[in-house]
């Protein structure tokens, strides 16, 4: 085997033949790069690549450390580029914005920290909407992403350059971040597995807004869901730089996923009764997912939200624009920066500079109706579903769809209505992929958990994956 085909192995393989010196960590470096270099001037995934030069020596550095018998973890020589809106020591981290394209930061975040600590080398960075914002990942620093199966199409967001990355093999896994959808949503875009974890399960480091992010995670993207769980047992675990993170072993995801899935109750939540709009062949592409769950066993029953949709999409709209505009307040009062900011972000400050503490007091009582109901829903069922998307990737020049099943969309996010409610409610929540459209365009479905069922939601997804066979099919431009 090549070390080119060595990028083809899942994850958990890879750091196998790794670790046994089947390839070495210069090889895996050098065959990276050379995929980098060939495929990402058509894909713009990945951003910031660091100097050759540096990056092999720090492979070789990783060899040197095998030979004297010391390995540093399951990510030990693989080459990691960090989604563009963590801090990377060294590396610039921009989040797409003009007004940040020169920041280097001083330290790590979190997940990049224990990526080193496993053995992760850095190689840059992955590409972003302008700080996150939105599910289509272009801006003004990089340029736009194109999607892995159709580069006329986008690749969904905000972490749409990892999912790239990750489906044309360029990376072995991907880390993520999810408020709306950033992690679901480009995974369903490029055929690939994103797991928004339950809320604390990442711990967020630096954060100044510990206490009042709760929307927001990262986590882990990869092409098995196994390779997804090891890459949760890398960045879960308490920090105490981060008061809310949980405090189980994150051990537990390392361990094996297996298990018996017959008579397992799985909710089928469709449009919510005819409230979200979707492409023709989205829930019908989905209904191929229920299949595969019904072949391992689960028994899936089509059931009613029974929560006003309305309410959800009232208290996302205050519980973000507080977030957004509470980060972002500064520079919109400078009037020269402000004009560097992309629409979307200037809308979202100024809803926020409009709201007021009872509205965001408000919209946390109602937060907390939804995850009490959410929480009666689970009586009935282990597990909910929902569709990933609502659209089928779309055309790489467009900001946003406009329209979706003629509907006018009347905001730059009202597309992705359908992630919310796991969002809200603080739910571990898996992309899983259910195929194909007639034109070769990825789908994927939500796999919905009970709070803190992170690892249930991944035995189920692997099951899954056992009786879905499209979920490993990679791009014809990683294989050519």
């Amino acid at each position: 085997m090549t070390a080119d085909e060595f990028l083809f192995l899942d994850a958990c393989a890879l750091s196998g033949a790794i670790r046994g010196r089947q390839v070495s960590c210069r090889e895996v470096m050098q065959a990276t790069l050379a995929r980098i270099d060939r495929l990402n001037p058509r894909f713009n995934a990945i951003v910031s690549l660091q100097p050759a030069e540096s990056l092999l020596a720090q492979a070789d550095e990783r060899d040197a450390q095998l030979a004297r018998g010391e390995w540093l973890g399951w990510m030990h020589g693989f080459p990691q580029a960090v989604k563009d809106l963590a801090n990377t020591r060294g590396i610039r981290t921009t989040l797409g914005s003009p007004l940040l394209q020169d920041f280097v930061p001083r330290e790590d975040a979190l997940i990049v920290e224990r990526a080193r600590r496993v053995g992760a080398i850095v190689i840059g960075k992955t590409n972003v909407p302008e700080f996150g914002l939105g599910s289509q990942t272009y801006n003004s620093v990089f340029g736009a992403t194109a999607n892995a199966w159709d580069p006329s199409m986008c690749a969904g967001g905000s972490s749409g350059g990892a999912a790239v990355a990750l489906a044309l093999r360029m990376l072995p896994v991907a880390d993520g971040s999810d408020m709306g959808g950033s992690l679901r949503n480009p995974a369903a875009y490029n055929n690939v597995f994103g797991l928004r974890p339950s809320a604390g399960r990442v711990p967020k480091y630096p954060a100044v807004e510990s206490f009042i992010e709760q929307l927001g995670t990262e986590g882990p993207m990869a092409r098995s869901v196994a390779d997804l769980a090891m890459l949760l047992s890398v960045q879960a675990g308490h920090d105490p730089r981060a008061p809310l993170s949980l405090a189980e072993d994150p051990a537990v995801f390392a361990g094996p996923l297996a298990r018996d899935c017959r008579g397992l109750r799985v909710g089928w939540l469709g449009d919510l009764g005819g409230h979200l709009p979707f492409d023709p062949g989205v829930l019908e592409l989905c209904g191929e997912g229920l299949r595969a769950l019904e072949a391992v066993g689960c028994v899936v029953e089509e059931t009613p939200l029974g929560f006003a949709p309305e309410r959800l999409w009232a208290m996302w709209l205050t519980l973000r624009s507080c977030l957004v505009s509470g980060a972002r307040q500064a520079d919109h009062a400078d009037p020269a920066r402000r004009a560097r900011m992309k629409p979307e972000a200037v809308w979202e400050v100024e809803n926020g500079l409009k709201t007021s503490a009872l509205d965001v007091y408000r919209a946390s009582v109602e937060r907390t109706a939804w995850y009490r109901h959410a929480l009666g829903l689970f009586e009935r069922f282990d597990f909910l579903a929902l569709p990933a998307a609502q659209v089928f990737p779309f055309d790489l020049a467009s900001h946003w769809p406009r329209e979706v099943g003629g509907r006018t969309m009347d905001t730059y996010h009202r597309w992705m209505e359908v992630v919310i409610g796991p969002t809200l409610a603080g739910l571990p929540a898996i992309s899983v992929p259910v195929g194909f459209d007639a034109r070769g365009l990825p789908m994927g479905m939500q796999l919905i958990g009970r709070p803190r069922g992170d690892l249930e939601v991944l035995q189920l997804a692997h099951a899954y994956e056992q009786a879905a066979p499209w979920a490993r099919q990679a791009p014809a431009a990683a294989r050519g």
